[in-house]
């Protein structure tokens, strides 16, 4: 008789891996259909089952036969990320904690406005770059985000929104690529994720109302072009190549002068001519928002059809950086403005849940150390350098 050990053994077997639908573009869910034997036509169906009516369960798709039902079911799913918890600041701002496969975290930000309202979402658990003003980076990185776990945090608020139901109001008017990780060194997952933003018959959102901000991937960015015509946001936040060297450590392997230029080869092969890539440029007390690096930007960007975002810097635990003070912030804003930009300022929203821009972090299970690294630098209490 086999010892009970042995009966477990016997009697486990493989859990069959399915595939998830709910990253599938228009385009790939046509060729998994081909791939079955079935007519295209059965990909526009689905998607708008799932991203239109937010119906996940195969067995509710009833314009659908129930023999293709249930072969779909043998081989297939639709798999949502885990909400975690759901926060809501005092000015109407919403954070999400997500949990993903593998057990890490991630967050996303929905920021509501007059007549419109901004989903700012995570493209890679952590960011496998490390800005040093940025909360995200010092959790050092663990992988990218799936096509799904793209989506689905867009299906997630609309849903939290009850947006699926055809006599809601839209809430999510705006997407933005700008919350956890670097979305160029996640490329075909963010771009299969975008494209079902911008399909009619999923999301449907104007490719003026989806953004993504890249802080320099500049072959990424010169590939973007090819596949893709969404906004473009530059994150620069420092004028020229020594000083960003330090902030944004990418910048050592593409300088300015490359970013700049692969920027404007982006904006200038757009179909609408009257497009502009928002410049975001995070301020920082006696470290980039002198007069100095202010007149420096305004010769940088010269060439570069562009509007310019200044953002305050947002504090997080253990950061040696500070918010720029308003003098200075206004000083700055009045430069670029006389030489004929037009300039932003972003109000600082969510920060009271840790949901203002710079502070996401969630949960990661680093694979870089980085994260150990630096909560060994806080117990050291090692100062921020920066270049005078």
């Amino acid at each position: 008789m086999p010892k009970a050990a042995e009966v477990i053994a016997i009697d486990e077997q493989p859990q069959k891996v399915k595939i998830n639908l709910l990253g599938f573009s228009a385009s790939r869910l046509g060729d998994f259909f081909d791939e079955m034997g079935e007519k295209r036509f059965r990909a526009t169906q689905i998607i708008k089952w799932i991203h239109q009516m937010g119906e996940c369960d195969l067995d509710q798709m009833t314009n659908i036969s129930k023999d293709l039902r249930e072969r779909l079911k043998d081989i297939a799913e639709i798999k949502l990320p885990e909400v975690v918890s759901c926060q809501d600041s005092v000015d109407g701002t919403r954070k999400w904690l997500i949990r993903v496969d593998g057990g890490s975290c991630i967050e996303m930000v929905y920021i509501p406005e007059r007549e419109r309202g901004t989903l700012c979402v995570s493209s890679q658990i952590g960011c496998a770059l490390d800005c040093s003003f940025c909360a995200t980076g010092k959790q050092g990185f663990n992988r990218d985000l799936t096509a799904a776990e793209i989506i689905g945090q867009l299906w997630i608020a609309a849903d939290s929104f009850d947006q699926f139901d055809p006599k809601a109001k839209r809430r999510v008017t705006n997407v933005v690529m700008m919350g956890m990780g670097e979305p160029l060194m996640n490329f075909d997952n963010v771009v299969d994720a975008m494209s079902i933003m911008l399909e009619d018959n999923a999301y449907g959102l104007s490719k003026r109302r989806v953004t993504l901000s890249t802080a320099g991937v500049v072959p990424a960015l010169d590939k973007l072009s090819d596949v893709s015509d969404v906004s473009l946001a530059i994150s620069l936040h420092a004028p020229n190549d020594e000083l960003r060297n330090q902030l944004v450590p990418i910048n050592r392997k593409y300088p300015l002068v490359d970013f700049i230029e692969s920027a404007r080869n982006y904006i200038d092969k757009m179909p609408d001519n009257r497009r502009k890539a928002t410049v975001e440029y995070t301020l920082m007390d006696q470290v980039n928002d002198r007069t100095e690096h202010a007149r420096e930007l305004a010769v940088l960007l010269k060439d570069l059809p562009c509007k310019i975002n200044l953002i305050p810097f947002n504090p997080f635990p253990g950061t040696e950086y500070k918010r720029v003070s308003n003098t200075a912030l206004n000083r700055f804003r009045d430069i670029l403005a006389g030489e004929g930009y037009t300039v932003t300022v972003r109000t600082t929203r969510g920060d009271d849940i840790a949901a203002a821009c710079g502070q996401l972090a969630g949960e990661v299970n680093d694979r870089t150390k980085r994260q150990e690294r630096y909560k060994k630098k806080l117990d050291e209490a090692q100062p921020v350098r920066i270049i005078e």
